[in-house]
């Protein structure tokens, strides 16, 4: 990260999600994570861009997958991470966020990646630190990161992602991934649907600018992308489906109801994946998925918005106002 970088100087002080971001910007994390991309295939993997400055993960909800990768990507950069343990922290004995936010502002962090089950903890966060923050994934809100790994997946596989057709399956009501990813895929001029029974929509769904189906053969049909999301039984206080076994049987992504795409449709999940239930393991693990691919650009991503927001150039900008 130097005063010479060759991206675009990403203006936003935080990643609190995708809404507020213009193409351009979008464009400039997606060019960073590529580059990105390339230093984490190298054998020597550890860059000094963010040497000297401190990260902390505060993590209010389980996700193995995505704070490794919060992790992995801060210490590629060579900053200090510390994972806070919120199960055995004071928030357990009934300390506040702000009051949590207090304690950690005065440790002088560089940046706070948060994920917690109530939306917009992490604006909360970020009015009260002096630090960027991160959005990890807030309630049912957004997860701009994972939308963003998606985005870079999709360009990488497809060289594009305006005029692309997106299908994303399943549980959007209760899916901070479809959130994130209908915002992005809408700005960079894709045309995206969404398949589900109507019990697992949001009611908004008519302001989202998608097409909704509730048939997969329909929604299915001609897509250049599917994208299947895991069944949130955690979040649901309720009877949304009639069982398991009849929603696999209608929504579940299987070889059949894949036909009814393009024959080189890539097929997404953002994981971690009910096998058996949103998709089969025929086709989570076969040709057209790019899933492991998913996985590995998520660190990418991760590496670009923390670089992104650290930019030297931001407080010399500051500094001359």
């Amino acid at each position: 990260m130097t005063q010479n970088s060759p991206f675009p100087l990403f203006e936003h002080r935080h990643l609190l999600g995708i809404q507020g971001l213009t193409p351009p910007d979008i464009e400039t994390l997606l060019d960073r994570a590529d580059a990105a991309v390339a230093i984490s295939r190298q054998s020597q993997k550890k860059t000094s861009a963010l040497r000297g400055r401190t990260q902390i993960n505060l993590f209010f909800e389980a996700s193995t997958r995505t704070q490794s990768s919060f992790e992995l990507a801060g210490k590629r950069l060579g900053a200090d991470v510390m994972n806070m343990s919120v199960a055995s922290s004071s928030v357990k004995k009934g300390e506040t966020l702000v009051d949590t936010a207090t304690t950690l502002n005065a440790m002088r962090p560089d940046i706070l990646v948060i994920r917690h089950s109530s939306a917009g903890a992490a604006a909360l966060l970020s009015q009260k630190v002096d630090c960027s923050v991160v959005n990890a994934g807030d309630g049912a809100h957004e997860h701009p990161t994972q939308a963003l790994l998606d985005a870079l997946t999709i360009r990488r596989a497809k060289g594009r992602i305006g005029g692309l057709t997106v299908a994303i399956c399943g549980d959007v009501l209760h899916s901070r991934v479809a959130r994130s990813n209908i915002l992005l895929l809408n700005a960079m001029g894709a045309r995206v649907r969404v398949v589900a029974p109507s019990t697992l929509l949001p009611t908004d769904v008519d302001q989202m600018s998608v097409e909704v189906m509730q048939s997969m053969a329909d929604g299915l049909k001609g897509a250049d992308v599917v994208m299947a999301l895991r069944l949130q039984r955690e979040r649901m206080a309720g009877a949304f489906v009639p069982s398991i076994r009849e929603y696999a049987r209608y929504y579940g992504l299987d070889a059949e109801k894949l036909k009814a795409a393009k024959d080189d449709a890539l097929v997404m999940h953002p994981g971690p994946m009910n096998r058996g239930v949103e998709i089969s393991s025929e086709i989570a693990d076969g040709p057209q998925s790019v899933i492991q691919e998913q996985v590995e650009m998520g660190v990418a991503v991760r590496m670009a918005v923390m670089e992104a927001l650290l930019d030297p150039r931001r407080e010399n900008k500051d500094a001359d106002r």
